[in-house]
């Protein structure tokens, strides 16, 4: 049973909460509210990422929290024996909301370093998103770095009077996943094994389990408010509302926390106040039963050659222009059924709003010119650029889409514009300053300016501290919604605009907005740093680039293991739970592909841009093609939302930007392209037709450097994979029964 402290809130002045639509039926748009991570013992939440109109009349903290109200934030504090779950119940109007707050697993550490004659002493990890931070030296002479540090473990280095190096005190170390290494810090005693899985059995009125080794009672909600057990001692059981007969789709979800720490989770969609157990009750709208596939325009296919407009300026190398790819092109492959075919049920657009119609010399060396094929360089928010079609063919193109059951998302760019952009040209003031302070120039400074860094000399960054450019901005982004009848937004350089922006564009969204929208950002960093943004008040979930670094590193690296990586997956199901919406991808087109690592066309300890320019980069050993049928395995079987890259789906190699932009090829397929398309074809029909793979537990159920057995589960529907990249065949035992897994290969057993 969960404590409760009853604290008394002043409203604010506002009226007509959507959030309560939600919770009394009438609005399935705001979708189910996010749990509370808190990353600190004292932390402040913005109320409006809950309740975008209406701050909570009273609420009721569970014991061992307390909550302050703090001009429209509550400033939550975590006493040390706190449990690890709690729930802070909101009532507006007459109605209770509840929202489960999370405790902190983080603990003190303490660093010293031994750099008697240096002047100036930093460290750089990923737990400053390895953005340098000086050091204090201490009367002894010592360097000190303190921190509060989560759970896990940190690849890091020292730099001593700007000399980058390893930590010569920590024999721990870790590959960087580029052919070097980083030291490695271990913060507590971090859990090597799964929680505990939860067992769900579906009664007439709802569900039960049994969990005996519960630190505190479960919580289980319908959609945003706690349910009450029914059951007696470990055995519990929760009645579905009948307020859910009246939604089409609403959600259950649940989490038990264990004695050692850690959190069981469930999550189960709900059609009319039933559990779905059929996968074809599912829509494009259920966001978890998602599978992106990312195309860049200009590459994937030309539908209109009369609207074919490369810049003419020989300083561009064909490679850095425009080919011809457009909207009426991916429109053409839609008519075909190639995306059905693949089982693709959202397509995520590269920018397609104007730009430029000259060439750009890149700031860093060698200073190459490239055009603006990509879509990045925006001279307009909301005007489409002729070379990719018009109004017309991209609401053609939506439309189409949604009679397949495809959604379609727009990679949006809010962080710049382009110098000739009508934004900049009128109001200058509106970008950040280029020079800073000291006289440089804040150009890819990503980490200690990453909210004013400019990309570019010719790309100016948007001065979001301005309330009106905030205002713009959002207003643009809400209009190409609401025009186009899109479905979401892939969001560029997240980390890189302030959080204000993304809460005033996603309130825009869940006030206007009376469907499904699915967001997702852009961020390398920490995972802390990625998780930041994941919230009912931001984004849906971002690119796990993280768990792919790990899985590249793991399957294309000549020393890769499994338990390095479901260590990384474990990781990651501690940042985002074990039921997110992050991304999880097979590439992207900001690094090189996939599988000219794991084919040996590009080493990890080479310049994988210059190599792009300097040669073709080929597939030179055929392997790599079972490392990526294996990648995408392991994609589309684990929680979170598959990713596929363009030309992934075949084995396209490529080194870094431009040459991972190779046109997309759709014919004379090699026996080895068409053997990974028909793989991610029966891959993704799989996951599809699984509620275990889209909805299920996840358990690792044996593991060693080579092979990987998880279960994926959902009620009494199992799905087993096994993973094997040794370079020989393994006998593998599941369930009694023995299995000859061939080398570099896989094996699902429904």
């Amino acid at each position: 049973m969960v404590k409760y402290t009853l604290l008394l809130l002043l409203p604010l002045l506002f009226s007509c909460n959507s959030a309560l639509k939600n919770n009394a039926g009438a609005d399935l748009a705001q979708g189910t509210l996010s749990y509370i991570r808190l990353d600190a013992a004292e932390q402040l939440i913005p109320i409006q990422d809950f309740f975008i109109e209406n701050n909570p009349d009273s609420i009721k903290v569970s014991t061992g929290f307390k909550v302050k109200n703090e001009n429209k934030n509550w400033r939550i504090n975590t006493e040390k024996d706190a449990p690890l779950l709690g729930l802070i119940s909101c009532f507006i109007k007459g109605k209770k909301y509840d929202l489960v707050l999370i405790k902190s697993n983080k603990i003190s550490v303490e660093l010293k370093f031994s750099f008697p004659n240096a002047k100036k002493v930093q460290i750089a990890g990923e737990m400053n998103n390895w953005s340098p931070l000086k050091l204090e030296k201490t009367a002894d002479g010592d360097w000190i770095y303190k921190a509060d540090m989560s759970l896990g473990k940190y690849q890091y280095q020292i730099i001593a009077d700007e000399v980058w190096q390893l930590d010569k005190n920590n024999p721990l170390e870790a590959d960087n996943g580029n052919g070097g290494k980083n030291s490695l810090l271990k913060v507590g005693e971090i859990p090597t094994t799964d929680p505990k899985e939860i067992v769900l059995k579906e009664e007439a009125d709802g569900i039960s389990f049994k969990f005996e080794d519960a630190a505190q009672a479960p919580i289980v909600l319908w959609e945003n408010s706690s349910l009450q057990n029914q059951g007696k001692d470990s055995n519990y059981k929760f009645s579905i509302p009948k307020e859910a007969q009246k939604l089409k789709r609403s959600s259950l979800r649940g989490l038990v926390a264990n004695k050692d720490g850690q959190i069981s989770e469930f999550y189960l969609p709900l059609e009319t106040g039933k559990i779905i157990k059929d996968s074809k009750l599912l829509s494009r709208e259920d966001k978890h039963a998602q599978i992106l596939y990312f195309m860049l325009v200009d590459r994937f296919c030309n539908g209109n050659p009369k609207n074919d407009d490369p810049v003419k300026d020989p300083e561009i190398h064909e490679k850095a222009n425009y080919w011809g790819g457009d909207i009426e092109g991916i429109t053409k492959k839609l008519k075909e059924g190639y995306f059905e075919k693949l089982g693709i049920n959202t397509i995520w657009l590269s920018p397609i709003t104007q730009n430029p119609l000259h060439g750009e010399i890149e700031y860093p060396q060698p200073k190459r010119k490239y055009s603006g094929y990509h879509g990045y360089w925006p001279i307009s928010a909301t005007g489409i650029d002729h070379r990719f079609g018009n109004e017309a063919v991209l609401k053609e193109l939506v439309a189409e889409a949604h009679k397949r059951n495809i959604n379609v998302i727009l990679d949006y760019v809010s962080n710049h514009v382009h110098q000739e952009s009508p934004i900049y040209k009128k109001q200058p003031d509106w970008a950040t300053d280029l020079i800073l302070p000291d006289g440089t120039k804040n150009i890819r400074i990503w980490d200690e300016h990453r909210l004013t860094t400019w990309f570019d000399e010719f790309l100016p960054t948007l001065d979001y501290a301005k309330p009106e450019v905030v205002d713009l901005m959002t207003d643009s982004a809400l209009y190409m919604l609401q025009y186009y009848d899109l479905d979401g937004f892939r969001h560029d350089a997240t980390k890189h605009i302030p959080e204000d922006f993304w809460r005033a564009l996603t309130v825009k969204i869940k006030k206007n907005i009376k469907k499904p929208v699915y967001q997702v950002g852009e961020t390398f960093g920490s995972r802390a740093l990625i998780g930041s943004y994941v919230s009912s008040g931001m984004m849906d979930g971002q690119f796990d680039f993280n768990l792919y670094f790990d899985m590249r590193s793991a399957l294309a690296g000549g020393n890769g293991s499994f338990k390095k990586l479901e260590e990384s997956l474990r990781a990651s199901f501690s940042y985002y739970g074990r039921h997110s919406l992050m991304g999880n991808i097979t590439g992207n087109h900001d690094i090189a592909r996939f599988i000219s690592y794991a084919g040996k066309g590009l080493r990890f300890d080479e310049d994988d841009k210059a190599a792009g320019w300097l040669r073709e980069v080929k597939i030179v050993d055929t392997v790599g093609y079972a490392r990526l049928k294996m990648l995408t395995a392991f994609l589309l079987t684990s929680p979170g939302v598959p990713v596929i890259y363009y030309g992934d789906e075949i084995g396209m190699p490529g080194a870094g930007d431009p040459d991972n932009r190779r046109p997309m090829q759709f014919d004379k397929l090699s026996a080895q392209e068409s053997s990974v398309y028909n793989v991610v074809k029966e891959l993704s029909a799989l996951r599809r037709s699984s509620m275990s793979l889209m909805y299920g537990s996840f358990r690792t159920l044996s593991l060693s450097d080579n092979v990987w057995v998880y279960r994926r589960q959902y009620f009494d529907e199992k799905t087993t994979v096994i993973l094997n990249m040794s370079a020989k065949a393994e006998k593998v035992t599941v369930d009694n029964v023995d299995y000859q897994i061939e080398a570099n290969s896989f094996k699902i057993i429904k």
